[in-house]
């Protein structure tokens, strides 16, 4: 089959839509905010959102059973490109992680008890979820083996036990889906199992929201600690010992999505770049016209460009389930992520004064949001590790064939 790279018309009107959406609306929003909703009131998400399903917008990724537009990866990359322009324009569709990324993983693992309980409501932005894998150090993180949180078979269910950090969402959240281990010992490959953990169950209990460089994700990033937590057996999400394929479901997916997000907001910066070359005078003509600024303004149309290229290829293998899959999210997470925090970087060069004033231009803000993403869902370090292991994976296996004969 070959790949499309024509966008369906249905989609783009729907891009053309959220962008003329995110112009008029978000970014307004995102003003009188400054881009941080760390700690902003819920009903900031719920104006946003009321607002996106009166324009046609909301929720381009949802499957049109639970009230989306149903679109596939290759289509949502346009859509989440024309949202990611402002920070809060995924909030504003209900398309920003950890949601998104949760809304795939219950459509694709869930019961239907499960999807009518969880996925319904948070479809529709009734609620709020978080995904709670990460532990602090010695515990999972980069590498999610590392899994020290345990569940413990108990009579009607399991209890956990354990301690996660790093929680995007979690402050106000209706529910979790909690990892934690059923088997094994830290550092085994598998006896991982995802949990539905309601807000308020006995036992969970909500540290603090880390400060962060970011603040951009709406009600930040928390500290959890799961003390003799009991949920039922109901609770399982997906199957037992098989956790850490059921969160492969969600993670190559949501990896790509924040590279959709992330490309609209360096499209965004880039815009600003070019506007302020474009008139601000300086050496007797415009910055435009000077070769080095010219180069830094190509530099980031090729970062953007081959950002786009990559994550329409890696989408069309997610949503054909090619083979290549895996490779290519790593390749994707990895590219992209390092090219908008240098397209971002040269937008705050090129404006100077203006490009480090917050009040004065978002470039001050867009540059601290962007560097935690090559953190976020996996450093690039770990990706390239992935990369080359994969890649020289048959080499090795003809050098062991032609040792071993």
């Amino acid at each position: 089959m070959p790949i499309q790279f024509d966008v369906d018309p249905t989609v783009a009107q729907l891009a053309a839509a959220t962008a003329e959406f995110v112009r008029e609306v978000v970014v307004q929003a995102e003003r009188e905010c400054g881009g941080s909703v760390h700690d902003a009131p819920d009903d900031l998400r719920e104006m946003l959102q009321k607002a996106a399903r009166e324009a046609g917008v909301f929720a381009p990724h949802v499957p049109e059973r639970w009230g989306g537009h149903g679109l596939d990866l290759r289509g949502q990359a346009a859509v989440f490109e024309a949202a990611g322009y402002s920070l809060l324009g995924p909030l504003a569709l209900n398309c920003a992680a950890p949601d998104e990324g949760n809304m795939h993983l219950l459509e694709k693992v869930a019961t239907e008890e499960q999807k009518q309980a969880y996925l319904r409501p948070l479809a529709a932005g009734e609620t709020r979820s978080c995904f709670a894998m990460t532990e602090p150090a010695p515990g999972a993180g980069a590498d999610p083996r590392s899994l020290r949180t345990t569940a413990t078979r108990v009579p009607g269910g399991w209890r956990l036990d354990g301690h996660k950090w790093f929680i995007t969402g979690a402050h106000g959240a209706g529910f979790a889906i909690v990892m934690a281990r059923t088997s094994g010992s830290p550092g085994d490959p598998g006896g991982a199992t995802m949990f539905l953990v309601d807000a308020g169950t006995p036992g969970m209990r909500l540290v603090r929201n880390i400060e962060t460089l970011d603040e951009s994700l709406f009600a930040g990033h928390a500290e959890i600690v799961f003390e003799d937590c009991v949920v039922g057996e109901g609770q399982v999400l997906g199957e037992v010992d098989r956790g850490f394929d059921g969160a492969q479901v969600r993670l190559g997916p949501a990896r790509l999505t924040h590279c959709m997000r992330w490309l609209g907001a360096a499209r965004r910066a880039q815009d600003i770049a070019l506007e302020r070359a474009g008139s601000r005078m300086a050496f007797g003509s415009v910055l435009g016209d000077l070769g080095m600024v010219q180069q830094m303004l190509a530099d980031s149309e090729i970062d953007i460009e081959a950002s786009r290229a990559l994550i329409l290829r890696t989408a069309w293998e997610l949503d054909t389930a090619s083979a290549g899959a895996s490779q290519l999210t790593s390749v994707s997470k990895t590219f992209v992520a390092e090219a908008v925090n240098r397209v971002v970087d040269r937008a705050v060069q090129i404006c100077g004064a203006l490009g480090i004033s917050a009040a004065d231009a978002p470039l001050a803000r867009l540059f601290r949001e962007v560097r935690p993403f090559r953190i976020y869902d996996g450093p690039s370090e770990t990706h390239r590790f992935a990369i080359a292991r994969r890649a020289i994976r048959p080499y090795r296996q003809r050098g062991e064939a032609v040792s071993g004969g």
